[in-house]
């Protein structure tokens, strides 16, 4: 067996669901194991375009099994209109193929409009840029012990006295603090049980089902959420969001002994942040613009125009540090195609010192000023080639200056959002 997981290094974005699709070829088993419906996969599959919220990107693949783990706050409601959008599609879908662990905990209505109530009280700065989704209640209940699981709509009576127990503080929250109306419970009950109804033949238990493929020597692939800058713990808190982004949390969020023989980082070429927080290298200008425009640079969950800028090589740093990945998937490198001059931002400027890791107190990356190196950039239309020597030398030269920053090896590169538009490099 040769397990392998595949995340995102900077703050989401870098294109996974295009890297997971491809290594999907080479596994038996796809698990999800943090996030919820706040992320988004795109992938582009000859004339068919999945954009995907929950549901693992392997799905695409008839002949393999994807699981959402315990680490994951799912919406039933995002979960059932997934699954209907793939079966009218000519999806497979069925609990033979796709199953949720039954320790996943459950979005509610009340997690959605205490997350949007608490956005709409805040001003300024002190937004956070979230999506609204419930995403974060959801996760705040799992920690205070309140929450709802998969597993929970077996017994339709258990998750009616949840309900009662959870709006007990949701709605004083709401009333007292947001001036909103409280909520229902009964609307709240009658709106989840047909949802019940529905993704009780897809729960199971996640990881005794990892377990057995490992007993029988498949390859399982853990896929995450979001990205390194985005952990909740690790990223540029408070501008974060609710759940461990890093590598060390698939063993958490998937019920599994962490044992990867690969660790995939997904990188994109140049780098993107939707919504509120520090970004050192981003570009208000014309080549920003370049990049928005070109790489069609909007959020897949909200719509949001992405922000842009340069590659930075400190974060990179930080998320090699922190989740020890065995190689570099390379995206978006397409985008580059055009510009004169190509930035990399090779350390931070800090309190008077040169620093290569990002700084640790609260809203210190809104203080750095970026330290560049300038390398001349390419005009050539590289979407089209299909190996590493049709590579223009200027491309080559920028992918060897991120692996030798970074001392990992680079062996897959995206030049366009297509599966064939991907190249798969083996050095020595």
């Amino acid at each position: 067996m040769s397990n392998m997981i595949v995340f995102g290094t900077q703050w989401g974005d870098e294109g996974k669901g295009k890297i997971v699709d491809i290594l999907t070829e080479e596994a038996d088993m796809i698990v999800r194991f943090q996030g919820g419906n706040n992320a988004g996969h795109t992938l582009v599959t000859g004339n068919k375009k999945f954009i995907l919220h929950l549901i693992p990107s392997g799905i695409l693949h008839s002949n393999k099994i994807c699981l959402i783990g315990n680490g994951v706050v799912l919406d039933p409601e995002v979960f059932c209109t997934e699954i209907d959008k793939l079966g009218e599609s000519g999806v497979n879908i069925s609990p033979e193929r796709l199953l949720i662990s039954k320790k996943t905990h459950l979005i509610m209505s009340y997690h959605k409009e205490l997350d949007q109530a608490r956005e709409m009280a805040k001003s300024g700065k002190d937004k956070i840029g979230t999506t609204g989704r419930g995403i974060g209640p959801c996760y705040e209940d799992k920690m205070a012990r309140i929450g709802i699981r998969a597993g929970d709509l077996q017994n339709l009576d258990l998750v009616w006295e949840k309900i009662n127990k959870a709006l007990v503080e949701k709605n004083s929250l709401l009333e007292k603090l947001y001036n909103q109306s409280p909520v229902d419970p009964v609307k709240v009950f009658d709106q989840i049980k047909p949802y019940a109804k529905r993704l009780v033949p897809f729960l199971a238990d996640v990881s005794q089902k990892i377990q057995e493929a490992g007993n029988n020597g498949q390859t399982v692939l853990f896929e995450g959420a979001q990205g390194v800058q985005l952990d909740i713990d690790h990223g540029t808190y408070p501008f974060v969001t609710s759940s461990n982004t890093v590598t060390g949390n698939a063993s958490a969020g998937s019920g599994y002994f962490y044992d990867m023989k690969k660790v995939i980082a997904v990188v994109k070429a140049y780098t993107t942040r939707v919504g509120q927080g520090p970004f050192p290298t981003e570009l208000n200008n014309e080549q920003g613009e370049h990049m928005q425009n070109m790489g069609a640079e909007f959020g897949s969950t909200t719509g949001r125009r992405r922000r842009c800028g340069w590659i930075d090589l400190v974060i990179l740093r930080e998320a090699v540090r922190l989740c020890g990945p065995t190689e570099i998937a390379l995206t978006k490198l397409d985008v580059l195609s055009g510009l004169e001059t190509i930035r990399v931002c090779t350390g931070y400027e800090y309190k008077g010192k040169i620093v290569q890791h990002p700084p640790q107190e609260e809203n210190a990356m809104a203080a750095v000023k970026p330290v560049y190196e300038d390398f001349p950039g390419w005009t050539e239309d590289i979407s089209k080639i299909s190996s590493w020597d049709e590579m223009p030398e200027n491309a080559r030269k920028y992918v060897q200056l991120i692996e030798k920053y970074l001392n990992i090896k680079i062996s897959i590169i995206s030049v366009g959002p297509d599966r064939n538009q991907t190249i798969r490099i083996m050095k020595n």
